[in-house]
C-alpha cells in the first residue's frame, strides 16, 4: 500500500470535517529544551479519533442499518459524531471502564449507546455480534487501513505546520495513531511509542515478534487499554524498529498536572502519556535532539465544569 497517497486523500476527503488543531513550542519544567507539542485534544469530540472516523464514513458506503464500533470511549464518539455529521446512525459499544465522562460525550451526539460489562475486548465481542445480526458496517477503532490512513493526517497537518523535531513521542493503545504516523513518516522522523506499564500491547508484540494478548488495567486503560495491538500497527513498528518505553501512572498523572500548572492544558491521562516518557527520564533524549509531543485527547473525567 502507498501510505503517502492514501493519507494525502484521506486529509483532502476530510477537511471540511476536521480541525486543524494548534501547535506550540513551549519550554516545559524537568524538560531541557523546548517541545513542540500538537493540541490534538481539541480535535472534535476530544481526541484525533475523529479524523479515522471521518475518512472511514466518506471513504466508504455506508449501509442502511448504519454503523457499529465498539469502543473505549474516544473512538465510539468520533464514530457517533462523524455519523452524525454524515447523516447516518449509529450504535456504539462501551465496557463500563469508559467512564462517566466518555459516555455522555457519546450521549450528546444522539448515537445508540450500550455500556457493556468487561473490559473494550467485551465491548468489541458485543458489536461484532450486532453487526452480524443487523448488516452494520463496523468501524473498527485502530486496525483498518482507512483508520490508520485518517489518523496519519494528523502527522501530514503538523508538518504542514512546520513541525521542526528530530523525534515524535506518541501514546499507543491499539495502535492507528501511531501506525498513521509511521506510514507518513516513512523513517524522516525517529518515532517513540509510549505506553504505561499496565496497558502496553505494542511493548509487549515488539518483545513476542508477533501482537500478543496483554493484561490492562490503570488510569489510561479506557483510552489506551487495547487487549492486543493492531497488525498494522505492529507491521509499522517493527519495520521501522520503533523504540518502546514504558511510563507508569504516577508519571502519567505528573504530566497531567505539568500540562494543567504551566499551559493550562487539561488532557485526559492518555493525553499526558507520551510527555511522561519525558519528565519521568523514561525517554532520555540527545543533547541536541529536537523533541515533539502529540497531546492526543482531552476527555478527562470528571468533566471541569
Amino acid at each position: 500500500m502507498n501510505w503517502s497517497d492514501e493519507i494525502t486523500r484521506a486529509a483532502m476527503r476530510i477537511a471540511p470535517y476536521a480541525r486543524r488543531t494548534p501547535v506550540l513550542q513551549v519550554p516545559l519544567s524537568g524538560v531541557e529544551h523546548a517541545v513542540e507539542i500538537k493540541l490534538e485534544q481539541m480535535q472534535h469530540t476530544g481526541s484525533f479519533k475523529a479524523r479515522g472516523a471521518f475518512n472511514t464514513l466518506l471513504s466508504s458506503d455506508v449501509p442502511k442499518a448504519g454503523l457499529v464500533a465498539a469502543s473505549g470511549g474516544n473512538h465510539g464518539a468520533a464514530v457517533a459524531y462523524a455519523a452524525s455529521k454524515l447523516g447516518h446512525k449509529a450504535h456504539i459499544f462501551v465496557p463500563e471502564m469508559a467512564g462517566p465522562a466518555k459516555i455522555a460525550l457519546i450521549e450528546r451526539t444522539g448515537a445508540e449507546l450500550s455500556v457493556v460489562a468487561g473490559e473494550y475486548v467485551n465491548a468489541m465481542a458485543a458489536a461484532q455480534e450486532y453487526e452480524a445480526r443487523t448488516g452494520a458496517m463496523q468501524v473498527h477503532a485502530y486496525d483498518a487501513p482507512a483508520t490508520v490512513a485518517g489518523q496519519g493526517t494528523c502527522l501530514a497537518e503538523w508538518e504542514d505546520q512546520g513541525l521542526q523535531a528530530d523525534t515524535v513521542l506518541i501514546a499507543v493503545g491499539g495502535g492507528g495513531l501511531i501506525a498513521g504516523a509511521l506510514a507518513w513518516l516513512a523513517g524522516r522522523r525517529k518515532v517513540v511509542a509510549v505506553e504505561p506499564e499496565t496497558s502496553c500491547a505494542l511493548h509487549a508484540a515488539l518483545l513476542a515478534g508477533r501482537p500478543v494478548d496483554v493484561e490492562v488495567s490503570g488510569i489510561a486503560a479506557n483510552a489506551l487499554g487495547a487487549r492486543r495491538v493492531g497488525d498494522i500497527c505492529f507491521d509499522l513498528a517493527q519495520a521501522d524498529n520503533v523504540q518502546s518505553v514504558l511510563v507508569t501512572d504516577e508519571a502519567i498523572v505528573q504530566a497531567q498536572k505539568l500540562l494543567w500548572r504551566e499551559l493550562r492544558l487539561l488532557v485526559e491521562p492518555a493525553g499526558a502519556t507520551a510527555l511522561a516518557a519525558l519528565i519521568s527520564g523514561a525517554y532520555g533524549p540527545q543533547p541536541d535532539e529536537r523533541l515533539a509531543v502529540l497531546l492526543c485527547g482531552g476527555n478527562i473525567a470528571p468533566e471541569p465544569i
